[in-house]
């Protein structure tokens, strides 16, 4: 039974199929890529939150104009870090939920 699995594997693979040898297609692997992407961006951004409300907390916490200045520089670079990190996620994202709706994995 396995030998008629076999054969006709390699006749669908021999048909000219668009998947690799692994099986999967190349949509699926491009969403995969995608998700993994999309998941990265996701965690630097929460990541740099989180550096920001550390950075605040103490600032609240010490309550002095040097901890004031050092939370001042950490919320206008990472300002900018979070804008750029936005501009990838949010259409990354988007591709994300639209290419699940089509590609069937």
């Amino acid at each position: 039974m396995a030998e008629a699995e076999s054969s006709e594997t390699d006749a669908v693979t021999a048909t000219g199929s668009d998947a690799d040898p692994d099986g999967v297609s190349p949509a699926v692997r491009a969403l995969a890529y995608l998700r993994g992407t999309t998941y990265a961006l996701g965690t630097l951004l929460v990541l740099a939150l989180l550096a920001v409300g550390t950075v605040g907390i103490i600032a609240e916490i010490k309550g002095t104009w040097h901890w004031a200045i050092h939370l001042e520089s950490t919320v206008s670079y990472l300002g900018v870090f979070v804008a750029g990190v936005l501009a990838l996620l949010l259409p990354a994202a988007t591709l994300l939920v639209i290419a699940r709706r089509v590609v069937d994995e």
